[in-house]
């Protein structure tokens, strides 16, 4: 696009089209009719006894050596970690090792449903603060490229509130079915005691009730309040006088702060809503891990509404060359998800340790499919079709990439919770597909909505020219 180029700056004012209204609508009732087809299908329900739950911590006891010599393994040299993998020969297989995480208690058949909404809401809470980090970036940046369609993200970062509710409810009703820490916490055991865990004792003072709902809470309430003070900053900056920065200036330094504070604290969510359904297992990247799964979601999610309202007749300022850039970082960060994936991949491998292994093995032995389907679907593809340059501005294609993308790592979050909560043996299915429908009709209905309420132009961002004439060059 020509520098030179006069380009009229004017607001818009979105209304939601009846047949995306009918979109959301049906997507929302089909999914429903799916989950209710995926309820009647489930087998029968089965309690826990408090003796069973202590008999399986027992049997894990067994291996409580190997967890208390990794302590010690991880300042010896690589001959220190042979001699502890050769300390548990008899019980390795021919892949990884031992099964020496998993507890295969039975399960109620409504923890499927409960692991399901924790699934979701996991996914769209991510989507939801990946989109208010993607504002506060711009900020703290300076960037100007962005401005013309910064009310995409403004609106997706309203939905928060829903899918946290949604998690809480799955936690609290179904907490000691989807985490087995939770099991051991009721139990009250001490060191002597049948079934004592010292894994699961040392990390209770982290791994606990209070913990799982009440640090959660405190966090997104105060990251959903930085979120809705930037937007209340962005709206009041559109009835300001032309020239006046003064809400620009409050909003970079309300977006240093959250910056800081999320990117401090976000791991901890994954840990405690994600991770600690293997207990027993843990990964110092897991949170960067899942937190650029969503961020690259989060773009692509973006991507879709730009274009889809540059389609209705919107966002006039927004050009291919906008679309082009939202492609180039759906593209890069699609890459550094591979990189942190292969990187916790090769270094549990190469280490060997059975306490370890256990999380890939039960993926990789019992679900190849989804194990390698996850890294074709979310690398290969999007890799493949968006390394030429026409690809990111042709937008059918890119359109077709990211949802592939929003579907592939909704799977990469339900390959991360399933696995843990059940073992082998579960597969997407109507409940997993109807879940998932239902909540992207709604958060697609809520955002065309949150669009709706203020104009989608920020008339009088101080970048907002800059945006209007952005050029990506060659």
């Amino acid at each position: 696009m020509g520098h030179g180029h006069h380009i009229e700056i004017k607001q818009e004012n979105f209304v939601v089209p009846d047949k995306a209204k009918r979109f959301a609508i049906i997507l929302m009732v089909l999914g429903l009719v799916l989950t209710g087809v995926g309820m009647a299908t489930l087998g029968g329900s089965s309690s826990h006894s408090h003796e069973a739950v202590a008999e399986s911590h027992a049997e894990h006891s067994d291996h409580a050596p190997a967890t208390e010599a990794h302590s010690e393994v991880e300042g010896h040299d690589h001959q220190a970690a042979e001699a502890h993998a050769e300390e548990h020969g008899n019980m390795e297989n021919e892949q990884f090792g031992p099964r020496a995480g998993f507890h295969a208690e039975e399960k109620p058949a409504m923890t499927r449903f409960w692991a399901n909404l924790l699934v979701v809401g996991f996914y769209f809470l991510m989507i939801g603060l990946c989109a208010l980090f993607w504002i506060a970036v711009q900020y703290v940046a300076n960037a100007g490229w962005s401005t013309a369609f910064k009310r995409v993200p403004e609106a997706m970062m309203t939905f928060i509130p829903v899918p946290f509710v949604v998690i809480l409810l799955a936690v609290l009703v179904a907490k000691t079915d989807l985490y087995h820490w939770a099991h051991y916490e009721h139990l009250h055991l001490s060191a002597g005691d049948a079934g004592y865990d010292k894994v699961l004792d040392g990390k209770s003072g982290f791994l606990n009730s209070g913990m799982l709902i009440g640090f959660p809470t405190v966090l997104v309430a105060i990251w959903y309040f930085l979120g809705r003070k930037l937007r209340g900053l962005s709206l009041k900056e559109d009835a300001a006088t032309k020239g006046d920065v003064s809400f620009f200036k409050k909003s970079i330094r309300f977006s240093a702060g959250f910056a800081v504070l999320f990117g401090f604290t976000i791991s901890i969510i994954v840990w405690l809503f994600i991770m600690s359904v293997d207990a027993h297992w843990y990964s110092t990247i897991f949170g960067v891990y899942n937190f650029i799964s969503m961020w690259v979601t989060t773009i692509s999610i973006i991507a879709l509404f730009v274009v889809y309202l540059k389609k209705a007749g919107y966002l006039h300022l927004v050009s291919d060359e906008h679309i082009h850039d939202l492609g180039k970082f759906m593209f890069a960060f699609t890459i550094f998800w591979a990189y942190v994936w292969l990187s916790q991949y090769l270094l549990i491998w190469y280490a060997h340790i059975p306490e370890e292994m256990y999380y890939y093995q039960i993926r990789f032995e019992d679900y190849k499919a989804n194990f390698l389907g996850n890294l074709i679907l979310n690398f290969c593809v999007p890799f493949l079709f968006l390394l030429m340059r026409s690809a990111k501005r042709f937008r059918p294609l890119l359109v077709t990439i990211a949802v592939t993308m929003c579907l592939a790592h909704y799977h990469d979050i339900w390959f991360n919770v399933f696995p843990g909560v059940f073992g082998p043996g579960m597969q997407v299915g109507f409940l997993e597909i109807g879940i998932y429908m239902t909540f992207a009709g709604l958060f697609v209905y809520w955002v065309l909505t949150a669009l709706s309420k203020n104009g989608l132009v920020p008339v009088n961002h101080p970048y907002l020219e800059e945006s209007a004439h952005h050029d990506v060059g060659v």
